[in-house]
């Protein structure tokens, strides 16, 4: 691809439509092949990468961006747009500071394009990975904790900020105090299966995808100038939090033979549609040259017809976070009675 489509964010900073997600899970599985990974997809059109500080893959994302731009690959990093995330553990208003400057250090960078809460959900602090208990989890002071990441952006070691993983009650939380709105909400668009209580808590997202579509949080973040992005909106079939759902609709599966395309490109596309951009997530070479693949054809209006009508069905409800001695005692106060 010579270009990539992008959005105009509220600030006037704009997202490339599509981008390409740098976790693995295990995290830091691939990472002998994960920078080569990385130069892959720059060279294949990708200029969005989206990180965060759980993945264990700034480092090696930094070390790509350096080799491509000895390469000619690209003629500056202004180039790129790079998405990173605070993790739970440094989910304090004073540790967002040190967090985003641990992250430019391992990416090699003065400033990420945008910085995001990744979970609005605290953990005692202490280090970045999975090893906590469910008594370590607390409610996120979401006001102080966004005061500090506006000092990021003030402090220009972030272009943009935003959240991950928001529901509509938790953004107007935020919004009812914040001097800058999120840029962005990111929701995980994969259908989770069952894993241990850590990854639960890594992969407990608010989701997009053709089975669980969010009409009225995209309805409610179009409103107040949040763009959602949606992450790996293809169901995480093959990962230990995955289903198949997506990929065995037989709606999508329909669409995608009458237009000669796969279901990842009929999933992506819709999602496209919507007016919302995309991370995708895959290291399969073809794989990630066919999803760019999605920009110069368009469904019809009976096929988003019919996409619109598939049952919803959120797959991870989380129950494993509800507990009496935690911060939710039921499904509705986590969710916030949005599912």
């Amino acid at each position: 691809m010579s270009s990539m489509p992008e959005f105009t964010l509220q600030n006037g900073n704009t997202i490339p439509l599509l981008g390409f997600g740098t976790a693995e899970y295990p995290f830091g599985s691939s990472s002998e092949t994960m920078k080569e990974t990385f130069l892959h997809a720059i060279k294949l059109g990708y200029r969005h990468f989206d990180s965060a500080a759980i993945y264990q893959s700034e480092q090696l994302l930094g070390e790509a961006m350096h080799d491509a731009l000895n390469l000619g690959l690209i003629k500056s990093r202004d180039e790129l747009f790079i998405t990173s995330k605070l993790w739970c553990s440094d989910g304090h208003h004073d540790r967002v500071v040190p967090a985003i400057q641990k992250t430019l250090s391992n990416l090699k960078l003065e400033y990420v394009d945008l910085y995001l809460i990744h979970i609005p959900v605290s953990l005692k602090t202490g280090e970045i990975g999975l090893s906590f208990k469910k008594e370590d989890i607390l409610p996120m002071d979401i006001k102080s904790v966004w005061e500090a990441m506006e000092n990021c952006q003030k402090l220009g070691l972030a272009k943009s900020i935003g959240v991950s993983n928001f529901t509509r009650k938790k953004l107007e939380t935020l919004l009812s105090t914040a001097k800058i709105h999120p840029a962005v909400n990111q929701v995980v668009g994969s259908s989770h299966g069952p894993c241990s209580a850590a990854d639960l808590f890594v992969f407990a997202k608010v989701e997009m995808n053709p089975y669980w579509q969010q009409e009225q949080l995209r309805e409610f973040c179009e409103e107040k100038g949040i763009h959602i992005t949606a992450y790996s909106p293809l169901g995480g079939k093959g990962t230990i939090w995955g289903t198949n759902w997506i990929m065995e609709c037989e709606v999508l599966k329909e669409i995608a033979k009458a237009k000669g395309r796969t279901i990842a490109q009929i999933s992506l596309r819709w999602v496209y549609e919507q007016g919302v951009s995309v991370v995708v997530k895959s290291f399969n070479k073809e794989r990630m040259k066919e999803n760019l693949d999605i920009f110069d054809w368009n469904l019809s209006p009976d096929e988003l017809q019919k996409i619109t009508g598939i049952p919803q069905r959120k797959g991870f409800i989380a129950s494993e976070f509800i507990s009496d001695e935690g911060p939710y005692k039921t499904l509705s106060e986590l969710w916030d009675g949005e599912i």
